[in-house]
């Protein structure tokens, strides 16, 4: 459980435990629970917003590259500031890496199961990510969880943090609708290496596979659902509130997945696809 989640548990009226003893008993420090966020200037915001479209059509993007590009179209930053927003939105260039060290023992890392893997059925690979959502004066988190062979979005969570939690939410919501895949694909963000997440997946006998550090490409689908849904829905709206934003993708995912037909399947829908292989496996 995340900071969030335990200060969201406070109850400031409870008749019989202070708010100190409530943080001693969720193991929240009280500084935590005391601390109040600065909001984002808006000049941060607006340059967000810029590095999201830019980072959307040049994914291989670092700091310095996306720096030079924002500076060559007449803004005023630094690496320092580049650098510092990319990771605030999540936002890692694509490419790959040397081998210079070993991954952190902490979170394991499972191995890339896709590679040569014939995805010819609905609930045979999942797929999940996370990006980033601009509303008025902030902005918010999307975890979706997809079907890789009929590309339906199963399920969808907002949130105003990276934690885990809101992806373990999207998972268990799309388990319980529409049943067990038989292995989950993500990249090596902590929030999918964590025991939250994975241990619920490897509980019911999911085989986990994990993109290789930095290549897009093994979690390509999720990628363009991403890019799909930027160009067609949020940058076609100025979302005031997460509850406008949460509004507005659930219309926009109903149509993305029961009337626009993907361009992978000719005339067919995402929804249509996932319904039509579920039907012949069961027969």
């Amino acid at each position: 459980m995340g900071n969030k989640q335990r200060r969201d548990m406070i109850d400031t009226e409870h008749p019989k435990l202070s708010v100190v003893r409530q943080c001693e008993l969720l193991e929240l420090p009280r500084s935590t629970y005391y601390h109040q966020p600065k909001p984002t200037p808006p000049a941060d915001l607006a340059l967000m917003r810029v590095i999201d479209e830019t980072f959307l059509a040049f994914p291989f993007f670092g700091s310095r590259q996306m720096m030079r590009w924002l500076q060559r179209e007449g803004y005023e930053v630094n690496r320092k500031r580049v650098r510092r927003l990319m990771r605030l939105m999540g936002l890692t260039a694509i490419y790959r890496k040397p081998s210079l060290s070993k991954k952190a023992a902490a979170h394991p890392i499972y191995a890339y199961l896709l590679r040569d893997l014939v995805v010819d059925r609905a609930n045979q690979v999942w797929a999940t990510d996370i990006t980033y959502i601009p509303v008025q004066g902030g902005y918010i988190y999307l975890c979706a969880v997809i079907d890789w062979h009929s590309r339906m979005v199963l399920s969808w969570e907002l949130s105003n943090t990276l934690d885990a939690s809101f992806c373990v939410r999207a998972v268990q919501r799309a388990m319980s609708i529409y049943g067990i895949p038989e292995i989950f694909n993500t990249d090596q963000g902590c929030q999918f290496t964590s025991a939250e997440f994975t241990q619920p997946l490897l509980a019911a006998g999911v085989k986990l596979s994990m993109d290789g550090k930095g290549r897009c490409l093994d979690n390509v689908f999720v990628e363009r659902l991403w890019r799909t849904v930027k160009y067609e829905e949020v940058y076609l709206k100025r979302y005031e509130t997460m509850v406008e934003a949460h509004h507005h993708l659930d219309t926009y995912f109903q149509f993305y997945n029961e009337r626009r037909p993907h361009s992978s399947h000719g005339r067919q829908t995402p929804c249509e696809v996932y319904h039509q292989t579920q039907t012949a496996v069961a027969a």
